[in-house]
């Protein structure tokens, strides 16, 4: 998403590190291009002008124009000025004594109310909570229906409301059986619309008087842009947010939304999402999107995706097989799958800092189904021939060809990169799958 973004920054903070001594002159040339870039964002032009003039009345400071490293300096400046425009620290869920608690997931319909709400449960269950699900939209057609079936596909209980079409009895009755339940959060979808009508706050008004929730989570689409930002700050003011969850943020839209809300509505961004799945929603942190946006990767976060994805026993075990030389293909397809856990590859890459021999990765287009191809290459083989490649002749190359309906040229392509790998792997020390997946925090 801030891809453009990133290079931009980056031709800027490049220029001044090539000056040897910053002027006034360098600060507002470079100031101008950051502007540009970040209008070009599509971030609110409010906050653009405070963001320029806070910059430079820091990077015009005696301390940074006369330090023996100004570029540098200007850049820290810009990051904090970053950091401080995205809320600083990231924003936890709040949980008073009082249980169940209420969640309220507002928003205007087609930004992914439904589907957030489902992925929040099960964000909440994997973090020590239990989740009950109930959907007030009684206007929406099988909108209930809909999250009836997300609960199901997740384990989590949904509230039926069969024969009440009362928004406020329904969360009453939902709030008793999530009680009796043993569940501590009540998760409430509530209506949308393709655009904000009073019914629509009078309505979330009343459920709000009468649930007084813990949280009250605006659903906003990332893609949507300032259009998002103006319904966030509609909403706030007549309902009061708590926060926000972002939808999208996996898109190509420029990213304009998630620079701005916060400093428009006030309140911080809690999650994102990053995908369909349900595993798809992550919490929020400002700093990581900083480092992203400034081209200095998202290590802590991949390194929390390996800790998920990877199964520690089979790292160990990798380990083992790169330092005794038995790497087989068969492994070499384990470790693919593995990667494809973490999510899409063009994600992982962007997580990488964008410098040394990580600085062009950004530019790299990953095909997801090569993938699936390698895969069934693999699969198309004997036991024995994934086990020892070096048997794989003409004759066997055809017909793994054929029973994976590929071509030899594919075939070839497999094994040349797999011995690549393999060399390259053993090189690195146990390989950085196995060193990730025994990282603790």
């Amino acid at each position: 998403m801030f891809d453009q973004l990133t290079q931009k920054l980056q031709r800027v903070f490049k220029n001044l590190r090539g000056e040897g001594r910053l002027t006034a002159e360098h600060v507002e040339e470079a100031l101008k291009e950051i502007r540009m870039a970040l209008l070009e964002a599509d971030v609110n032009f409010k906050v653009v002008k405070q963001f320029v003039e806070s910059v430079k009345t820091k990077a015009l400071g005696q301390d940074v124009l006369e330090s023996l490293t100004p570029g540098q300096q200007v850049i820290k400046v810009v990051r904090d000025e970053l950091l401080e425009m995205l809320g600083g620290q990231s924003a936890a869920l709040c949980f008073p004594p009082k249980r169940p608690n209420v969640f309220l997931i507002v928003g205007l319909q087609g930004s992914g109310k439904t589907t957030s709400t489902g992925k929040l449960a099960r964000w909440l269950n994997r973090n020590g909570h239990r989740a009950y699900l109930l959907s007030i939209d009684i206007y929406r057609p099988a909108a209930r229906e809909q999250l009836a079936i997300l609960g199901k596909d997740l384990g989590v209980p949904v509230y039926p409301g069969v024969g009440s079409e009362d928004p406020l009895k329904l969360c009453q009755a939902a709030l008793r059986e999530a009680e009796n339940s043993g569940c501590d959060v009540l998760l409430i979808d509530t209506a949308g619309r393709l655009h904000i009508d009073e019914q629509l706050m009078q309505e979330l008004r009343q459920v709000k008087q009468a649930m007084t929730p813990a949280e009250i989570l605006f659903v906003a689409d990332a893609m949507t842009g300032q259009d998002a930002v103006k319904s966030a700050q509609e909403f706030h003011t007549q309902l009061g947010l708590t926060g926000i969850i972002l939808t999208k943020m996996d898109g190509d839209a420029r990213g304009g939304a998630a620079l701005s809300i916060k400093s428009v509505t006030g309140q911080p961004v809690k999650f994102f999402g990053v995908g369909e799945k349900a595993d798809a929603l992550e919490p929020f942190y400002p700093d990581r999107l900083v480092s992203r946006i400034l081209g200095m990767g998202d290590v802590l976060s991949l390194i929390e995706k390996a800790q998920e994805a990877i199964n520690q026993e089979q790292a160990v075990e990798l380990e083992q097989k790169l330092r005794e030389d038995t790497f087989t293909l068969e492994d070499f397809r384990d470790q693919l799958r593995q990667m494809r856990k973490l999510g899409p590859l063009e994600q992982i890459l962007g997580m990488l800092p964008q410098v040394g021999p990580f600085k062009d990765l950004n530019k790299v287009k990953v095909d997801e189904k090569e993938l699936l191809h390698i895969e069934a290459i693999i699969n198309s083989m004997t036991p024995k021939e994934r086990a020892h490649h070096q048997i794989i002749n003409g004759s066997r190359r055809k017909r793994i060809a054929r029973g994976s309906g590929t071509s030899v040229q594919k075939v070839n392509q497999l094994l040349k990169q797999y011995v690549q790998a393999r060399k390259m792997m053993k090189q690195m020390s146990g390989g950085m799958m196995a060193r990730l997946g025994r990282m603790k925090f």
